[in-house]
């Protein structure tokens, strides 16, 4: 009976393609592709390449400023809804409250 195991060589990966996780031409496209699109996505929210440290400053500072702009906003609605449900809470309360005999 004959080994059904067949000589198949296997392909040697040299170190540079192991290490890259794939042809460096390959894995060299697929990070400037990647680069691009972070690229994109950090323009979108402010970010400078050349002043990173500003850029991240500015960056928390307009969350922490958006974050205290949605309280002002809440309040002002709360404020303006507060002019029109309360009165009409307060004459419904009074209208329907039981009357001494």
């Amino acid at each position: 009976m004959q080994n059904d195991v067949r000589d198949v060589p296997v392909r040697q990966q040299d170190g540079l393609s192991r290490f890259l996780g794939g042809s460096p031409l390959a894995v060299l496209g697929r990070l400037i592709l990647l680069s691009i699109l972070v690229g994109v996505v950090l323009a979108a929210i402010g970010f400078d390449p050349w002043n990173i440290v500003t850029s991240i400053r500015r960056l928390f500072q307009w969350v922490y400023d958006l974050g205290f702009d949605a309280i002002n906003g809440l309040w002002r609605y709360f404020l303006l809804g507060a002019v029109i449900v309360v009165p009409i809470w307060l004459i419904s309360r009074m209208f329907s409250a039981p009357r001494g005999r």
